[in-house]
């Protein structure tokens, strides 16, 4: 496949980035992959979206600026981009970049496949290849299975050409590629019906199913916690010898496993030259009874543990509430007005200055 079909990864801080790929893209892509472009499109989003869900309340918090996947020589060069000149977060070859990849790798293959089951696409429908094939005891495989073999074949084919090298930066992305599809189709659930007299189960036909986004994100969340650093001799390029001995490594390491070549930089502090915004001013969970234990630690994680202190703030939250349907045709809703507390992590010194905890400042936010 040629590399331009890859140029599709989008987010709305590139806008003008992702409407001339894809405009250049239908103008010269083969007419068999115009089918497909919406869904790829749609399927790079959700993965972003769903990076900045699994990281909302981590040093790292999937910014925006760092989700621009372009070519693999632009990923490693940070350089010039559809004619932006940027520093690119992705150039560095660490976990947050592996993850990028295997989360944006599962969307697109996620969306290819549930968009087939939805009957998008004329050449695709149902995986049936197993019906009536005994799966168990007790069950055999029919219904209608979400077709994960065509969504992984269709994904490799766009994803993967973004990879046009043969370095070692180039098989760590591969390798997280597809550790994001194997995502996607480790998480598949398998869905039953029983048959029998008088709603008996004698026997199960069952299927399987795409589970929700959210439990690929969270797979894969798990998967980054426990990325493996790959370690090769320093200068490993493009010679036959470098090739074989990468080939070599990758191949002894799971498909499922995120892989990384460097360490993480230190997020908690700016760093212009890398990009790096740090965390002074992010805001932080303390308490809430829906929280779970990794948000309600986020003020220890995100301001103690990186120097700062938690400032607390009080603010007004104004949003619709009341609403009711008027005949016919309006929804009329009240304005309701609720206090809430926000904390967020500034400079212990700045805190001094304010008076500490006990200042806290009046804002209004609008729902």
């Amino acid at each position: 496949m040629d590399p331009y079909l890859g140029i599709f990864f989008l987010t709305p801080f590139f806008q003008s980035c992702y409407a001339w790929s894809v405009n250049n893209f239908l103008m010269t892509g083969p007419k068999a992959y115009l089918i497909y472009s919406s869904s790829v499109a749609a399927g790079a989003q959700s993965g972003i979206e769903e990076c900045k869900f699994q990281f909302a309340w981590d040093r790292w918090n999937c910014p925006e600026r760092a989700l621009q996947l372009s070519s693999h020589g632009g990923l490693r060069s940070g350089k010039e981009s559809i004619g932006y000149h940027y520093w690119d977060p992705l150039a560095t070859a660490n976990r947050e970049t592996a993850f990028v990849h295997a989360i944006s790798s599962a969307g697109v293959m996620y969306t290819l496949t549930r968009n087939c089951s939805l009957g998008d696409f004329d050449n695709c429908g149902c995986d049936d290849s197993r019906n009536g094939q005994l799966g168990g005891q007790g069950w055999l495989w029919g219904g209608c299975s979400d077709n994960v073999g065509f969504g992984e074949a269709i994904s490799k084919q766009f994803v993967d050409a973004l990879e046009t090298g043969q370095d070692a930066r180039a098989a760590m992305n591969l390798h997280n590629n597809e550790a994001g599809r194997k995502a996607v189709k480790g998480t598949m659930k398998r869905t039953c019906k029983c048959h029998g007299v008088s709603g008996s189960c004698t026997t199960q036909t069952c299927w399987l199913q795409l589970p929700e986004f959210r439990e690929v994100g969270t797979y894969l969340k798990e998967r980054y916690h426990k990325a493996l650093k790959v370690d090769l001799l320093q200068g490993a390029g493009n010679s036959a010898a470098s090739r074989g001995a990468i080939a070599e490594t990758f191949s002894s390491i799971s498909k499922k496993e995120l892989v990384h070549l460097e360490d993480s930089p230190d997020y908690c502090l700016e760093n212009k030259t890398l990009g790096l915004l740090g965390t002074e001013g992010r805001e932080c969970l303390k308490r809430g009874k829906a929280l779970s234990k990794w948000e309600k630690r986020s003020c220890r994680r995100l301001c103690g543990d990186c120097g700062l202190a938690v400032e607390e703030r009080r603010a007004e939250m104004v949003s619709s509430c009341n609403c009711k349907f008027h005949w016919c045709c309006a929804v009329r809703c009240e304005q309701c007005r609720k206090r809430v507390t926000k904390y967020f992590c500034v400079r212990k010194e700045k805190r001094e200055r304010s008076g500490g905890g006990g200042a806290s400042r009046k804002l209004k936010r609008k729902l």
